[in-house]
């Protein structure tokens, strides 16, 4: 099988490294990809990722049978519906399908429909409205930006003064602001491959959003993640699939708009149970790389049974023994504006994922982008997944590189827990 990843993150480099190890394999593609990719996937160039056209064009110029679309935009943008009116299997969902990511408050009306518990949310779409939109809510304030924000248009405060300004930042770009309820308890990352109603769910994971060590500082695309979660009470997946996911792939498909890919539910374990924070269209980033590194059955067969109709058919995915743990290494400046063209050494070694990185013309590994690697470590426990990531990163150097000390420490340590009524 041939597979074209689009996308140039780490994610996608997870998925090029899962692909790779897999016997049904046998030519991998990454557009654009990065200075990384490049070790395991042909790099056949690609302008624009988000061009239906381009992307259709270079999948026919490559022979692919099955084309993986990483990032959310160009799934919003209608990359895979390009692909489907061409007869090339897609892992991906329709423009209609993705704006269960690409807008927030229809998130919330497919939700409704479905009877999937969530938090209380108001859409304002005016400055005049917002000030008693507010009132109508209790720190800590939850202020969505309603449209794409690469993991960063969330800010959760009990500073009233920061929520009105950042609604008025995302109102100002002319976006609708989502106001939300807080919702108590850990939060928990479930990947779910989805074919209309059938839904196979992956190893569930937990990511640290925030930039600082004990969750502090502004929220991030995402500083690490680890995977399985020790703390989680058993049923957790059977439970969140049947009150969650199904659902909502049911409502998607009645309203003639099916679900065809990776849906990304992420929960808050609250005390009234399983609650939806967000969705997202595709892999989440750095979970990703947790997850798939515990994965070893064919990712390209369950990737290519969700596109081409027959995921009830799959048998359920198989996983190693033990923890991972991924750990984003950032540039200066993250998540603001940041420095780029630093050089990077130890960025090839073993557990190293690209992501920020191209490659010089004088062959030096240089950073082009906010988070530029994630390192993965493994171990038959979190504490020793936990010291594998962070040995492996005690041989990288980035001038001005920043990273959490404390991926997984928490549950490592049995201090998360569960809200209870």
């Amino acid at each position: 099988m041939r597979v074209l990843v689009i996308g140039s993150g780490a994610r996608e480099h997870a998925l090029l490294l899962a692909l790779a190890a897999d016997p049904a394999v046998t030519a991998l593609a990454a557009a654009p990809g990065n200075a990384g990719t490049a070790a395991v996937a042909e790099h056949p160039g690609l302008a624009d990722p988000s061009s239906g056209t381009a992307v259709v064009d270079l999948a026919r110029r490559w022979r692919a049978d099955l084309v993986v679309v990483g990032p959310e935009a160009p799934l919003v943008a209608g990359v895979g519906d390009a692909l489907r009116e061409a007869g090339i299997p897609c892992f991906g969902p329709s423009a209609q399908a993705a704006r269960i990511e690409g807008s927030k408050a229809f998130a919330k009306d497919v939700m409704a429909a479905a009877q999937v518990p969530t938090a209380r949310a108001e859409v304002v779409d005016t400055p005049a409205r917002l000030d008693a939109a507010l009132a109508r809510f209790e720190p800590p304030w939850v202020v969505k930006d309603d449209g794409l924000a690469a993991g960063k248009g969330v800010l959760v405060t009990v500073d009233y003064d920061d929520a009105r300004a950042h609604a008025m930042t995302v109102l100002e770009a002319g976006h609708p602001v989502l106001l939300e309820s807080y919702l108590d308890g850990p939060e928990v990352s479930l990947f779910c491959c989805v074919d209309g109603t059938d839904v196979v769910p992956l190893v569930p994971a937990q990511d640290s959003k925030r930039l600082g060590d004990g969750d502090v500082g502004p929220n991030t695309g995402g500083m690490g993640a680890y995977a399985p979660l020790p703390w989680a009470p058993s049923g957790l997946v059977d439970d969140v699939v049947a009150t969650v996911v199904r659902p909502v792939a049911e409502e998607m498909a009645r309203r003639g708009t099916p679900f065809s890919g990776l849906l990304y539910a992420g929960l808050a374990l609250t005390s009234s149970g399983p609650q939806v924070v967000e969705f997202n269209c595709r892999f989440g980033d750095p979970e990703t790389q947790a997850v798939l590194a515990l994965l070893r059955s064919s990712l390209s067969s369950l990737l290519l049974a969700t596109a081409t109709g027959r995921l009830g058919a799959e048998p359920a995915p198989t996983w190693a023994d033990g923890y991972a743990v991924t750990v984003v290494i950032a540039a200066e400046g993250y998540p603001g504006a940041v420095r780029t063209g630093e050089v990077i050494t130890g960025s090839d070694g073993d557990g190293v994922l690209h992501a920020g990185t191209r490659r010089r013309d004088d062959g030096a590994v240089v950073s082009s982008g906010g988070r530029v690697l994630s390192v993965v470590g493994t171990g038959s426990t979190l504490e020793e997944a936990r010291s594998d990531a962070y040995r492996r990163i005690d041989g990288i150097r980035l001038p001005g590189a920043h990273w959490r000390t404390d991926i997984g420490l928490a549950a490592a340590e049995g201090r998360v827990g569960l809200a209870l009524g």
